[in-house]
């Protein structure tokens, strides 16, 4: 059964009711300019960041994943790559750092040398301002989930999909790598819906610009 009708199914824990953030004018007219300015920005660093990571490791240099959005909608997620071509295949073999249902490890040796300076800085996620301007994504929300996460999901944890993922949210602005509990971004997650306003979003995205510069909670 696909995660989109398993979520229709099962998620007796969530809202029948569209989140107020899913038809709001001025939360999709911010993500569109915010996007048109991000992919802007990734025009003008492409070329550089390109020819970094094909020097640094073979392969492509960009990677996709498929994840699970609005209402478990499916999509593809786009970033610079940052790790060796089979990271999938050797993620196994790699210490889970984190309790529940993600996937977090400090000094993963799947990360190529130039993944780390692009995680660090976060110049890994600017492809997601594609996501962002075509609707799969918001610029704020909640952290987009993969599959196998979503088919471990009990009642309580489908709630985070009443609103679209976002490329930062309240876990990122509390923390951000450094969280490693799934159930501690879970409650930040259903705080944001909780408080949300455009102004709110607004919030979280100066916020997210600080922790950037200040390099908090990245790896």
């Amino acid at each position: 059964m696909p995660v989109s009708q398993g979520f229709r199914k099962e998620n007796g824990g969530c809202s029948q009711d569209a989140h107020p953030s899913t038809t709001c004018l001025i939360k999709r007219s911010i993500d569109v300019f915010g996007a048109l300015v991000g992919l802007i920005v990734l025009a003008i660093i492409f070329l550089p960041i390109a020819i970094a990571i094909k020097l640094d490791n073979p392969g492509p240099v960009f990677y996709s994943q498929e994840r699970y959005g609005l209402r478990g909608k499916p999509f593809k997620i786009w970033k610079f790559r940052s790790m060796v071509q089979n990271a999938d295949q050797l993620k196994a073999s790699v210490t889970n750092e984190a309790q529940g249902l993600i996937f977090k490890n400090a000094s993963d040796p799947r990360i190529t040398r130039v993944g780390r300076l692009l995680r660090k800085t976060s110049l890994d996620e600017f492809p997601q301002f594609w996501n962002v301007l075509v609707g799969d994504m918001s610029l704020v929300g909640t952290r987009p989930p993969t599959g196998d996460e979503v088919s471990q999901y009990s009642e309580h944890h489908w709630q985070r999909l009443n609103v679209r993922p976002g490329m930062t949210g309240q876990w990122q602005v509390n923390g951000r790598s450094a969280v490693k509990d799934f159930e501690e971004i879970v409650r930040l997650d259903l705080l944001y819906q909780s408080i949300w306003t455009p102004a709110y979003d607004l919030r979280i995205i100066l916020l997210t610009i600080l922790v950037l510069f200040n390099r908090k909670g990245a790896f």
